[in-house]
């Protein structure tokens, strides 16, 4: 069985797969965001979902923060979307407008429209300029957290056997770890 933690990634993409990256996530959220849903019942229904994976899901979801459940009075629960939960709708449309392009053989099945009619899209502006930018001319650039978490990685690897070790993980019990390419890519500054 595949894990769910990327241990060896100091990365906040790695960090985001592990909340949201199993199979199924992306689609309980996408329905719980676009078509409304709630209970349990209906996630189940409409994805076709193993009870027991589904109800794995969602309290994963809860403990990390993208959902909250409420009680609604009959004693079952509902579940609904954070903010934290919320702030995935721009991934989940990046992702589909990506599978419209590449993996939709018949085009677009579904569309993300605004209240006024219009479409939805994902677009990389630059904060400092405003400009649009094609993902082509993205670069990626190590921050100060960056030096902070390998220095840490290297001192763990350098410690004597039998010294305990720390976590500095997303969720308790993992190791940060390193984000490394093989080779220079042409478009990174020193990852």
């Amino acid at each position: 069985m595949l894990g769910r933690t990327y241990e060896n990634q100091v990365c906040s993409a790695a960090r985001a797969l592990e909340i949201a990256g199993e199979r199924w996530s992306l689609l309980i959220i996408r329905n719980a965001a676009f078509a409304g849903m709630t209970r349990f019942s209906e996630f189940q229904k409409s994805l076709e979902i193993a009870p027991n994976i589904l109800a794995a899901r969602l309290a994963h979801f809860v403990e990390s923060g993208l959902m909250e459940t409420w009680d609604e009075g009959d004693g079952r629960e509902t579940y609904h979307l954070t903010k934290k939960g919320l702030d995935f709708v721009p991934v989940i449309i990046a992702l589909t407008k990506w599978g419209d392009r590449w993996a939709a053989a018949g085009g677009a099945p579904i569309v993300y429209e605004h209240g006024c009619g219009g479409r939805m899209t994902h677009v990389l502006q630059c904060t400092k300029c405003g400009e649009t930018v094609q993902p082509g001319a993205v670069t990626a650039r190590k921050t100060a957290v960056m030096a902070k978490l390998q220095a840490q990685r290297k001192a763990r690897v350098l410690r004597p056997r039998g010294v305990a070790r720390e976590h500095h993980g997303a969720a308790a019990g993992t190791d940060v770890g390193l984000y490394v390419r093989s080779a220079p890519h042409p478009r990174s500054r020193d990852l």
